[in-house]
């Protein structure tokens, strides 16, 4: 993942220190930069878009039930 590519994955929404991270379904972890807090949608399976801002962090455009 490059900063700027797209991204589109599934996984469990966890937190994550002050925030949230993505625990993708094929493996991994991956810090996320949400404009709203998707509290209802914590440990709970979900589909995130959004734009990859450095290595390991997404800046989310939208989070979904999957």
């Amino acid at each position: 993942m490059m900063p700027g590519d797209p991204f589109d994955a599934t996984g469990t929404l966890v937190r994550d220190g002050g925030g949230f991270a993505l625990r993708r379904d094929g493996g991994g972890l991956i810090r996320l930069d949400l404009h709203r807090m998707p509290v209802d949608q914590v440990e709970k399976r979900v589909r995130l878009v959004g734009i990859v801002l450095a290595d390991g962090v997404v800046e989310a455009d939208g989070v979904a039930p999957a």
